[in-house]
C-alpha cells in the first residue's frame, strides 16, 4: 500500500498503541453493537442467529485489520456498518427472511469487491452527490435517533436513567457516554448471566457459537437492501476512513482495503454477520498522536484493536441475549444515543449546498417515511428520488 510517508518498522511494541487500540475497541463495541443487534433481529433474525452475526464480526474485524496494519504498517482500523445496522433496523423484514437479508450482505459484500477490483465502480459511488449521500443516511438515522424521546414518553422509568446516564457522561467523555448508557441498561435489566436471571437465561445459553444459514437471493432484497447497504457502508464509512487517515498523514491505497473487506463480509455473510469496513470516528484514535507520537509506532494500536474485537466477539451470546430479553423500545433508545452524532453530522452535511437542499430534503424524507414500492425499500426511494430532483433542478434548457 502506497504513504505519503516512508513506513519503517518499530523498534519495539508501543504499549502506548496496545492501550489506545484496546480502549478503541471497547468504545467501538460498547457504542454500537446494540445498532447491530437491533438490526439483525428487525432483520428477522433469532437470539442465536444475532449472536452468530456478532461472533462472526468480530472475527473478520480482527483479522482483516490485523492483516491490513501488518502488511501496510498503517493503523487501519476496521468496524462493522454501523450505518448499514441503521439500515437493517428501519428497513426490517425482508421477503424470504433472515436467509435473504444475509444473500443482501453477500452480495453488499461482492459489490465492494468489485468496487475494488474495477475503478468505475468506485468512481460511480464517489460520484454520488454527497448532500444526497448524507441525506440518505439522515433519513435512515431519523426514527431510531427518535426512540430515545419516544421511550421517556412510553416507558420513564427505564429510559430517563439512561438518557440521563448519557448526558452526564457526555459533558466529561464523549467517547464513553454510549457504554455508560448501555451499562445502566443493563443494571436496570438486572440480567444475571451467571445462572438463571430474572428473565430465565442460563449461562451455557450464553456461550457462542456460529450458526451456518444458506443465503437466500432475491431480488427484492438485492435491490432494497442490498444496493443501499453497499452506498451506506462506501459512503458514510470507506470514504469518511479514508479521509480520517489522510489527515493523519496515512494514505493506503483504497484497492487492498476494499477486496479485503469485501471478501471478509461476502464469506460471513452465511453466518449472520452484515458489512466490514474502515472505521470512521475511531479511526482518529488509532491514527492521531493519541496512540503514539512516532506515526511508524501507531499501527500496533489498530492491531490492538483488531485483538480487542476478537476478544469481544465472545460477549456475543450474552449481547444477543439481552436484546431479546430487553423492552425492543429500550434497546432502539440507546441505539439512537448512539447514533444522534452521525445524525447530526449527516443532516447537517446534507443541507449544508444551498442549491442542492431541495433535492437533499427530498432524498431524507423518502428514506424517513418507510415507503415501500415492489418490495424495495425507502433508502433506494430516497436516493433515486433526490436524483431525480437534483437533475431536474439542473436541467437547462435552451430557448
Amino acid at each position: 500500500m502506497g504513504s505519503s510517508r516512508t513506513m519503517q518498522p518499530p523498534g519495539r511494541i508501543s504499549r502506548q498503541a496496545v492501550a489506545i487500540g484496546i480502549v478503541t475497541a471497547l468504545v467501538g463495541y460498547g457504542s454500537s453493537v446494540t445498532v447491530v443487534v437491533n438490526g439483525l433481529v428487525a432483520m428477522g433474525a433469532s437470539t442465536e442467529q444475532a449472536a452468530s452475526g456478532l461472533l462472526a464480526l468480530g472475527v473478520t474485524m480482527s483479522v482483516t485489520a490485523i492483516l491490513l496494519s501488518l502488511f501496510s504498517r498503517m493503523p487501519i482500523s476496521i468496524a462493522w456498518s454501523t450505518p448499514g445496522a441503521a439500515l437493517l433496523a428501519t428497513t426490517g423484514p425482508v421477503a424470504g427472511g433472515f436467509a435473504a437479508a444475509e444473500g443482501a450482505f453477500a452480495i453488499a459484500g461482492l459489490l465492494v469487491i468489485v468496487a475494488g477490483l474495477w475503478r468505475p465502480i468506485g468512481r460511480m459511488v464517489a460520484a454520488i452527490p454527497a448532500s444526497l449521500a448524507n441525506a440518505m443516511l439522515g433519513g435512515i438515522l431519523l426514527n431510531l435517533c427518535l426512540a430515545p424521546f419516544h421511550a421517556l414518553a412510553t416507558i420513564p422509568a427505564l429510559a430517563f436513567p439512561v438518557v440521563l446516564t448519557w448526558l452526564l457522561v457526555a459533558r466529561f467523555a464523549r467517547l464513553y457516554a454510549v457504554p455508560a448508557a448501555a451499562i445502566v441498561t443493563l443494571a436496570l435489566l438486572g440480567l444475571d448471566v451467571g445462572g438463571a436471571g430474572p428473565h430465565g437465561l442460563m449461562a451455557e445459553h450464553l456461550w457462542p457459537r456460529f450458526v451456518l444459514t444458506a443465503p437466500v437471493f432475491s431480488w427484492g432484497a438485492l435491490v432494497g437492501l442490498a444496493l443501499p447497504l453497499f452506498v451506506v457502508t462506501m459512503a458514510s464509512q470507506n470514504v469518511p476512513g479514508l479521509a480520517v487517515l489522510a489527515t493523519y498523514g496515512f494514505r493506503p491505497a483504497p484497492r487492498p482495503i476494499f477486496l479485503a473487506t469485501g471478501v471478509a463480509s461476502l464469506l460471513s455473510a452465511p453466518f449472520g454477520a452484515l458489512s466490514v469496513n474502515l472505521a470512521a470516528v475511531t479511526a482518529a484514535l488509532c491514527a492521531g498522536p493519541d496512540a503514539d507520537p512516532a506515526p511508524e509506532r501507531r499501527y500496533v494500536a489498530a492491531i490492538a484493536a483488531g485483538m480487542g474485537y476478537l476478544v469481544l466477539g465472545l460477549l456475543s451470546a450474552a449481547a444477543a441475549a439481552v436484546v431479546a430479553v430487553a423492552p425492543p423500545l429500550l434497546i432502539e433508545a440507546v441505539a439512537g444515543l448512539a447514533l444522534l452524532g452521525a445524525f447530526g453530522a449527516s443532516v447537517s452535511a446534507a443541507l449544508k449546498d444551498e442549491g442542492d437542499r431541495s433535492a437533499a430534503l427530498v432524498t431524507f424524507l423518502l428514506s424517513a417515511s418507510g415507503l415501500s414500492f415492489f418490495g424495495t425499500g425507502s433508502a433506494f426511494w430516497g436516493l433515486v428520488g433526490g436524483l431525480a430532483v437534483m437533475g431536474l433542478t439542473r436541467l437547462r434548457f435552451s430557448e
